[in-house]
C-alpha cells in the first residue's frame, strides 16, 4: 500500500522572476555600459531601424519590462525592456541576463510596427 505524502518532504518550487525585478536588474548593470554586450543580431537590426548604440544603453538603462522574463536553457533570464524613442516611436530591446552579470542585447525592434517586418 502506498503510503501519504510526508507533509514535511521539501517541495521543489519553479523559480519565476517579477519584471520588477528584472527590471531593476537590468538597469543596475546597463549603468556601466561596459557590462553590455550588443550581439551581431542585435547590431544588424540597430542598422536598419536606425537606433545609436547610445538608444540601446538609455534604453537598457531607464526602460520597462513588462512581461514576465523566461529562462533560457542556459538557465540565464531573458526579458524585453521597452522605452519610447525618436519622436514618441516605442523600441524594445530583446536582453538577457547573464550569469556572469552581464547583459546581452540580442535583438533591437520597433514595438509600434505590430505584424509588420520590425
Amino acid at each position: 500500500m502506498d503510503e501519504p505524502p510526508d507533509p514535511n518532504a521539501a517541495v521543489v518550487r519553479k523559480f519565476r522572476m517579477r519584471p520588477e525585478r528584472a527590471q531593476a536588474l537590468v538597469r543596475a548593470i546597463a549603468a556601466d555600459t561596459g557590462k553590455v554586450i550588443i550581439g551581431d543580431h542585435a547590431k544588424r537590426r540597430m542598422e536598419e531601424r536606425e537606433i545609436s548604440d547610445i538608444e540601446v544603453y538609455r534604453l537598457l538603462q531607464t526602460g520597462h519590462v513588462m512581461e514576465e522574463p523566461y529562462q533560457t536553457e542556459h538557465k540565464e533570464w531573458k526579458c524585453k525592456v521597452t522605452k519610447k524613442l525618436k519622436g514618441n516611436r516605442e523600441a524594445g530591446v530583446v536582453t538577457i541576463i547573464l550569469k556572469t552579470g552581464m547583459l546581452f542585447a540580442q535583438t533591437v525592434e520597433w514595438e509600434d510596427l505590430q505584424g509588420a517586418s520590425r
